[in-house]
């Protein structure tokens, strides 16, 4: 039997999340039919000794090599700058979804999605019920969506100021509760998982689905992620997500692996935008 071809991935980024995924399409990879193309990250220095040089790529705005599918997992900025690039090349998996809640970019995704018949994927991430939500959206019968988000204050990456005077053992405080637009730009590293449930929830998007970031000092190995759905004539769904994660970690243990099945699901679903 004639063999495919591999799906060439690039990863952009080299945090936590990049180097989990580089690793494992190098180290399982090939089994999978996927092939590492190539690696950016801010800090190439970081790169030595981990990546294969000749995967190294040293200056994003020339990128010349052959890719099926860019992955982002380094910061909203990079989306804004790059993506709708990436999509006139490749598909796109997006890991900072939060840059969407940016009405400008996300609509100049869209387009760039539509005329190069490239994908748009969304990874769920934390969130859970995902598909539901998107399917219920789809049907017309989602009426409301609220997520929680409580870490240990050590895991926010926040843009204002509002939890430099945490100390251990205050308990729990929340830090702000509102659309998820608005947390986009307060919390944009610690709420993907909020941007996701946006995107699934079109009908509402960023502005109508609501949200909460909460500080909780007792959450030393957990992040908690609620989600309440809304349906017609009194349905309703409380989900609770417990999720693995070391003190200071933006990203739960559990994500890893939610990200590495959503980049399984991306060989192409046309010139669209794709929660997987």
């Amino acid at each position: 039997m004639e063999n495919r071809p591999s799906v060439r991935i690039g990863v952009v980024g080299y945090g936590h999340l990049g180097k989990f995924l580089a690793e494992k399409i190098l180290r399982d990879g090939r089994a999978l039919g996927l092939t590492l193309a190539f690696v950016w990250n801010r800090n190439p220095e970081k790169l030595k000794g981990s990546v294969p040089a000749e995967l190294v790529l040293s200056d994003l705005s020339v990128l010349r090599r052959r890719c099926d599918v860019i992955v982002e997992v380094c910061h909203p900025q990079i989306v804004e700058e790059f993506g709708p690039r990436f999509l006139a090349r490749s598909h796109f998996m997006v890991g900072s979804p939060s840059a969407l809640s940016n009405p400008d970019l996300n609509e100049k995704l869209r387009q760039a999605a539509q005329q190069y018949g490239h994908t748009l994927y969304v990874p769920s991430g934390a969130l859970w019920g995902g598909q539901d939500i998107q399917r219920m959206n789809d049907s017309g019968t989602l009426k409301a969506l609220f997520i929680r988000m409580s870490k240990h204050p050590s895991c926010f990456r926040l843009t204002g100021d509002i939890l430099s005077d945490w100390a251990e053992g205050e308990g729990r405080r929340v830090l702000f509760r509102g659309s998820v637009a608005e947390l986009c730009s307060l919390a944009p590293n610690n709420v993907n998982t909020m941007a996701a449930a946006a995107v699934a929830a079109g009908a509402l998007g960023f502005t109508g689905v609501q949200g909460e970031i909460v500080s909780d000092t007792e959450l030393s190995d957990f992040h908690v992620v609620e989600v309440e759905v809304t349906g017609p004539d009194g349905f309703s769904v409380h989900t609770v997500r417990r999720n693995p994660a070391r003190l200071g970690a933006v990203t739960g243990s559990a994500t890893y692996n939610s990200f590495w099945n959503s980049l399984l699901v991306c060989k192409g679903h046309g010139g669209k935008v794709y929660l997987c």
